[in-house]
């Protein structure tokens, strides 16, 4: 190897870090920005996004509808912006109960070992074994339309991730010394596990979390989509790409293409941002 390679080689990968800090940067205040969108929906919206206007069904940006309108005259930004709230809570709900009790059974059954861990890993692997949305579906043909039953179904299918995670994170943990020092200090194992032991596996598993988030977007949306999972009348991303379908194949694209690039926006910039997370936990002294 030559005396000019290594100069090449440290920058190109330093325009390269600088590529992937830029990028990271974006996709983080693209994510603050729709998080604060979901709060302050209510106070953003220009229009009431129920409200019909015949007149105006299928026209194009103007100023009265800076997006235009849908085939109903309803006001596709006010939609747009009314939707994030109920198309962001979901997955947050998600992504809170699946990481909680993910966290809890994976260490239980890392910390314990023996029969619970057994018992807990079969059990996750069950869960494994049926698809997330077909999960969604069923929960919502047994008790109906709205938000509860997806949020609750999503859960317990994204549970056994965080929990495998949390488990193989925990057997790591347990061979380290400070572990070992607290036990022979006489601390429980609970409060080992409270004060040390999660902590310190925290920011894998919320990256994992966020990775996570993205999915149950991309599945609320779908099931949105479907007709299930929230009444007719409130305004989704999901359910505003089924509603501009027919104004698509009609040439007015723009009530269907945008709930799409919000979707695929918000996705990939959670997961920028937790591969990111993930890439900084990787990079920790042990």
């Amino acid at each position: 190897m030559t005396g000019a390679d290594p100069i090449l080689h440290r920058q190109v990968m330093r325009v390269l870090r600088t590529r992937r800090d830029w990028l990271y940067l974006i996709c983080r205040t693209f994510a603050a920005l729709m998080a604060l969108l979901a709060i302050a929906a209510p106070v953003l919206t220009l229009h009431d996004p129920n409200a019909t206007d015949l007149g105006a069904a299928l026209t194009g940006p103007s100023p009265a509808h800076l997006l235009g309108a849908d085939a109903a005259g309803r006001d596709t930004l006010s939609r747009l912006v009314a939707s994030a709230g109920t198309s962001l809570l979901g997955p947050i709900a998600v992504v809170v109960f699946s990481t909680v009790a993910g966290v809890l059974v994976g260490v239980t059954a890392g910390w314990l070992g023996g029969w619970p861990d057994t018992l807990l890993s079969r059990a996750a692997e069950l869960l494994l074994a049926f698809p997330a949305l077909l999960v969604a579906i069923i929960f919502v043909a047994l008790y109906g339309t709205g938000v509860t039953a997806p949020v609750i179904a999503l859960s317990l299918a994204y549970l056994p991730y965080v929990s495998r995670l949390a488990r193989n994170l925990t057997l790591s943990e347990r061979r380290r010394p400070y572990l070992a020092a607290y036990r022979v200090q006489g601390f429980s194992g609970l409060t080992i596990c409270l004060r040390h032991l999660i902590p310190n596996i925290a920011p894998v598993v919320l990256a994992q979390s966020s990775v996570n988030f993205g999915y149950a977007l991309l599945d609320l949306s779908a099931l949105a989509y479907l007709g299930l999972g929230v009444p007719p009348l409130t305004p989704t991303w999901g359910s505003m790409i089924n509603d501009g379908q027919s104004a698509l194949l009609q040439g007015h694209p723009l009530s269907a293409l945008l709930p799409c690039a919000a979707i695929v926006l918000t996705v990939v910039a959670f997961n920028v941002v937790a591969e990111h997370w993930a890439d900084q936990v990787s990079r920790r002294p042990a």
